[in-house]
C-alpha cells in the first residue's frame, strides 16, 4: 500500500471541500473495493476521505410515499430495515443476498453503485425500480447514472448522498449467483412502477440494461408464461471463465421468469 493522507470529516460540506481541494483524492465508504485495491498497490491516491462519520449520508426513511436510503447505509441495514420491508420488501431480500455477512456489514449502497461492477445487484434494483440518485450537486435518474463498465455519470468532485425509490407495485428479483463471490452471473429485477412494467438485467452485459421485449409482454400478461419464446441476443454480453455470452443470454430468460414468479407472489 502506498502512503496517503487519511481524512475523516464529519459533514458533507467538509467532504466537498476536501474532494475539490485535493489533487488525487479517493472516497471510502465501506471499503469493499478500495481497500483491496490499495493493498495490491493498484491505486495511489494522494488522500483517502472516509465518509463513515458523516451522519447526513446515512440512514433509511420514508419520504413522499417512497423510500430514501442514505449513501453510506450498509447492505445489512437495508436487509434488516422495517421501513424497507414494509415499502419494498424485495429490495431488502436483494440486499440480503449480496456477498457474505462480512460484506453486508461493511459494504454500502453508495459504494456499490459508484463502483458500478457489472455484476452487482443494486444497479438492477435502481434501474428496475426507477430510482433517482441524489448527489451534492443534482439528481440523476438511475438509467442515466450507470454509463459503462465501472463508470457512472458522476463528475470528479460529485458525491452520492442518497438514493430515492418510488413505492412500486409487484416486484421480484432473481439471480444466478457466482458460488464464490455471490455476485450475479445474471440477475433480473421485474417491477411494476407507476403503472408500467420494468425489467432490469445485471451481470449479463457490461452495464445494467432493460429488456424492452419482456416489458412489453408482461404489460399485457404478467406471468412467466408471457416470456415463453423470448430470447436475448448474446452479441455484446459478458463472457468469462464463469459463463459464456450464450449461457448468460439463456440465464436472462430463466431469471426473468423466476423474478416474475416471485413478484406474482
Amino acid at each position: 500500500m502506498y502512503a496517503f493522507e487519511y481524512h475523516r470529516p464529519t459533514s458533507l460540506s467538509e467532504v466537498t471541500g476536501l474532494v475539490s481541494g485535493k489533487e488525487d483524492a479517493k472516497i471510502i465508504a465501506g471499503g469493499q473495493t478500495l481497500i483491496p485495491t490499495l493493498k495490491q498497490r493498484l491505486a495511489q491516491p494522494s488522500d483517502v476521505i472516509d465518509l463513515g462519520a458523516v451522519a447526513e449520508l446515512h440512514g433509511i426513511r420514508e419520504e413522499g410515499g417512497g423510500l430514501v436510503i442514505g449513501a453510506t447505509t450498509k447492505h445489512a441495514e437495508v436487509a434488516g430495515s422495517d421501513i424497507v420491508r414494509r415499502l419494498i420488501p424485495e429490495l431488502a431480500e436483494l440486499a440480503n443476498g449480496i456477498g457474505d455477512a462480512q460484506v453486508r456489514n461493511r459494504g454500502t449502497l453508495g459504494g456499490s453503485i459508484c463502483n458500478n461492477d457489472p455484476s452487482a445487484d443494486y444497479p438492477a434494483a435502481l434501474v428496475g425500480l426507477n430510482a433517482t440518485v441524489h448527489t451534492n450537486k443534482r439528481t440523476i435518474p438511475a438509467e442515466e447514472f450507470f454509463t459503462g463498465m465501472f463508470e457512472t455519470a458522476l463528475e470528479l468532485d460529485e458525491i452520492v448522498t442518497a438514493v430515492a425509490f418510488p413505492k412500486p407495485g409487484r416486484v421480484g428479483y432473481a439471480k444466478f449467483p457466482n458460488p464464490a463471490s455471490r455476485y450475479a452471473t445474471v440477475g433480473v429485477l421485474v417491477a411494476e412502477v407507476d403503472g408500467a412494467v420494468r425489467v432490469a438485467v445485471t451481470g449479463a452485459g457490461p452495464v445494467v440494461f432493460r429488456w424492452p421485449e419482456a416489458e412489453q409482454a408482461l404489460s399485457s400478461n404478467f406471468s412467466a408464461a408471457a416470456l415463453n419464446g423470448l430470447t436475448v441476443d448474446a452479441d455484446g454480453l459478458n463472457a468469462d471463465i464463469h459463463a459464456s455470452a450464450e449461457y448468460r443470454a439463456n440465464l436472462v430468460a430463466v431469471m426473468a421468469k423466476r423474478a416474475v414468479v416471485r413478484a406474482a407472489g
